[in-house]
């Protein structure tokens, strides 16, 4: 990594780990100038005199020396240098990672990683000029250093990814979210909402895939007392819900043509009037949009307007499948289980190396979606509080009534559970070896599906008793047909 200022200062406490002589020479390659310290009392003075860019910290079991470290620099005047905090942590102990970030780390590597890499995206945002320097006035300096939700931002990718969305989040510009469906799109609209000016008024979001296109035109913009049958009272829009806040448009891409160009004259002019009025509305709103769709595409099929594209997207930002971001994977699920504990008073949960493991194997095509239905299916199988391989039910691998097969529902802690049985799955001697695993799988889906939409009035009713989507039914109807000898002649 090139230095293009000066070496970053940085002190080193591990009272667990020896700083090899080899690993120190390999940090000064990357621009820091490491001092090794051996207790708080060598640590502070350094601090006191500003003279520390950096503090890394190793830690063991817990956090208790985070928290010393932290309010050791919390105690110091608030005008000095406040130097940034990384950790260092045994890969195996997630709950320790994910308490250092909440505690207020700027990163933290695992301590048998040492890879130039890892260490490179850990020192970027230190190495950058900090907002907070140079001659800026007391009002740029406090909006410098923004409110962050409770979010898991782990990966070097999203790390940046936040990095850049607090940046956006000071500008007054329309932003435009582009991922894929279930990645978290949301959350990162609450993060530029959290990190704005704005941060202290609403928060208003619309999924505009999930309303009937004749409700949603009142939805957005309101309309008055008497304007139609039924108006009876005044009503006002999410615009105006929003006013002094944020409004997060998410499915953008499927908001209807009519609406697109209401939507474009409301954000050129800031001004709306509702439906039977005629005085308008000024606006004071940060707009945030969202889409999960090519809009580029979309503009060449004439399905989205090429004017209001350009007026959303005054800055892009994309946030990548969880595939692309595995080291977010982990901590995620540690959140989830300690939410579950929290949530039903019961005791910690454990996951087994095997177990994680699969976790960052598997592709994730449903993104952080589908990792929360992984982890809940695992809590509701295991009997002991530990989630091993053998729990994991991926959306892609196996049908549950396949999976269920092999497990002895009645033996506590599913002792009897043996995952060797899907190798050698039970089958009635009058009926035919399946050809594959993969074969008979497909035919188990097709049954289940088949049987849902026979007990069903439409689509809609047979995907909520399915538990999924009905754009996941219409997705793997398609591919069922796609595969004849998976459903027959009947799909």
């Amino acid at each position: 990594m090139s230095n293009t200022t000066h070496p970053l200062h940085a002190l080193w406490l591990d009272p667990f780990r020896a700083l090899r002589p080899q690993d120190q020479s390999a940090l000064t390659d990357l621009g820091m100038d490491v001092q090794v310290v051996r207790t708080l009392d060598e640590l502070g003075a350094p601090i006191r005199a500003g003279m520390v860019d950096l503090v890394v910290v190793g830690l063991g079991q817990d956090c208790e020396l985070l928290h010393a470290v932290k309010d050791l620099i919390d105690a110091c005047p608030s005008d000095f240098k406040r130097p940034s905090i990384l950790c260092r942590v045994e890969r195996r102990n997630l709950e320790v990672t994910v308490a250092a970030m909440r505690t207020g780390a700027l990163h933290v590597i695992a301590t048998d990683d040492w890879a130039v890499a890892t260490w490179e995206a850990a020192l970027q945002p230190v190495q950058q000029p900090e907002l907070e320097k140079g001659s800026e006035t007391p009002a740029s300096k406090a909006s410098a250093v923004p409110a962050v939700r409770d979010v898991i931002y782990v990966d070097p990718v999203s790390r940046n990814l936040l990095a850049l969305a607090q940046r956006v989040a000071l500008a007054n510009v329309n932003v435009l979210i582009e991922g894929p469906t279930g990645a978290g799109k949301e959350v990162l609209a609450r993060v530029l909402h959290e990190s704005s000016v704005v941060a202290r008024g609403p928060f208003v979001g619309l999924n505009c895939a999930a309303l009937p296109e004749h409700m949603m035109e009142d939805l957005l913009f309101g309309h008055e007392k008497g304007a139609f049958t039924g108006a009876v009272k005044d009503h006002r829009g999410l615009f105006e819900q929003a006013q002094g806040g944020t409004l997060f448009l998410d499915e953008i891409g499927e908001l209807p043509m009519h609406l697109q160009s209401k939507l474009l004259r409301v954000l050129q002019e800031r001004m709306l009037t509702r439906l039977g009025s005629e005085r308008p509305v000024a606006l004071n709103v940060k707009i945030v949009a969202a889409t999960n769709k090519n809009l580029r595409d979309a503009i060449a099929q004439r399905e989205f307007r090429e004017d209001l594209y350009f007026r959303l997207s005054t800055f892009k930002l994309r946030i990548p499948p969880l595939r692309e971001r595995k080291g977010d994977i982990l901590p995620m699920v540690v959140r989830m289980l300690a939410r579950n504990c929290a949530n039903t008073q019961t005791q910690p949960w454990e996951l087994t190396p095997e177990a994680q493991h699969a976790l960052l194997d598997y592709s994730w095509p449903g993104n952080v979606r589908e990792l929360e239905n992984v982890v809940q299916r695992a809590m509701v199988i295991s009997g002991d509080h530990v989630i091993d391989l053998a729990h994991l039910m991926f959306d892609d691998s196996i049908n549950p009534l396949d999976f269920m097969r092999g497990m002895d529902l009645a033996a506590p802690g599913n002792a009897a559970y043996n995952p060797m049985s899907f190798d050698k799955p039970a089958v009635h001697p009058a009926q035919a070896m399946p050809q594959s695993l993969h074969a008979t799988v497909k035919h188990s889906e097709f049954a289940v599906i088949q049987a849902a939409l026979m007990e069903s009035k439409s689509r809609e009713e047979a995907a909520q008793k399915l538990g999924i989507s009905p754009r996941t039914l219409r997705y793997k109807l398609a591919r069922l047909r796609e595969t004849p000898d998976a459903v027959g002649s009947t799909a």
